[in-house]
């Protein structure tokens, strides 16, 4: 039977061993930079957010950076040009197997999960006088998409080639398209992100417009192509404008570092995300998802050690294919 004294000293041993890891900042960098997107959509507010948290656990020093999104953040965390990044799992496969438009022929697999993050809807909005009120509509049309190499630039030119619809597709940043939308320079402005969009819900407080998305007929035209898209809904209390909830696809959304970045960081990362929802919640609506039960939603980027602690510590568990 083990002593009084010996048990106490396992346990401060334990306990000493727990705060050295914490504590053991020598390999930490100075600064770090989180890989975001444009201005005005939920991965700048939503990463600008998690950064500040992330500070203020640690002591470190996180800021977002706007990026053209998930195309080239993981490219920025492949390269080591940026410490953290935020991507959609559609973008981030392409690049995993080394087909990213933005780096064609690198393979990005020294890329490793952080945590999940939530599902990026593909929405359209479009002012209500112009009589565009659902994806068909959009033929002929001259269509915002989002920033160069975000999802949207991604996904969208290929699911209207899929549908058989003509559509003229130009790039900018969320809050610039949806301002030409009301201007009257764009038809109509289809983004990838979480949901709500704030430039939708700024535009919508100032126009009368349609959101909307792909309708059950038109995802089933593509889903064999793009089996990475799921099937889903944006709730009727998104938006102000919606009266029931709208059919919709999807993809989810990871935070992802490299794969040299010190352990004990990304656990203090995962921890200080992970343990204050309530906090995620306040900085944008689409951390709803941001729970650890949804790190089942990463089907190939391998979790950071780092996070994989956390994980294994707060009873999630980890498949030791996807352990980095």
């Amino acid at each position: 039977m083990k002593t009084f004294t010996t048990l106490l000293t396992s346990a401060l041993f334990t306990a000493v061993a727990g705060n050295a890891l914490a504590d053991d900042r020598s390999d930490w960098p100075n600064s770090l930079t989180i890989g975001t997107g444009s201005q005005g959509a939920t991965y700048y507010i939503y990463g600008s957010g998690w950064g500040n948290i992330a500070s203020e656990a640690t002591g470190a020093n996180f800021g977002a950076e706007v990026t053209g999104g998930p195309v080239q953040n993981v490219t920025l965390v492949q390269m080591g040009e940026h410490e953290f990044g935020m991507v959609t799992m559609g973008p981030a496969y392409q690049a995993w197997v080394g087909e990213s438009a933005l780096a064609p022929g690198v393979e990005h697999t020294d890329i490793r999960a952080v945590f999940p993050m939530y599902q990026t809807a593909l929405q359209v909005i479009a002012l209500e006088s112009s009589g565009i009120e659902s994806i068909a509509d959009l033929d002929g049309k001259t269509v915002g998409i989002g920033p160069a190499g975000g999802t949207g630039d991604l996904y969208y030119p290929q699911l209207f080639d899929a549908l058989g619809l003509d559509v003229e597709t130009r790039n900018a940043g969320a809050a610039d398209q949806a301002g030409q939308v009301q201007d009257g320079l764009l038809d109509a402005f289809a983004f990838a992100s979480g949901m709500p969009v704030s430039a939708f819900s700024q535009l919508e407080a100032q126009a009368d417009v349609n959101i909307f998305s792909f309708s059950p007929d038109e995802i089933a035209v593509f889903a064999e192509q793009f089996p990475e898209l799921s099937a889903s809904v944006i709730p009727a209390s998104i938006y102000s404008s919606l009266e029931e909830d709208t059919s919709a696809v999807s993809l989810w959304n990871v935070a992802i570092t490299h794969k040299d970045m010190p352990d004990s960081l990304v656990y203090e990362v995962t921890k200080a995300v992970m343990e204050n929802n309530d906090r995620m919640m306040q900085v944008h609506g689409a951390a709803i998802e941001t729970l650890p039960e949804n790190a089942k939603h990463n089907a190939f980027i391998p979790w950071h050690p780092g996070a994989v602690r956390w994980f294994e510590e707060n009873g999630v568990e980890i498949d030791d294919d996807l352990k980095g």
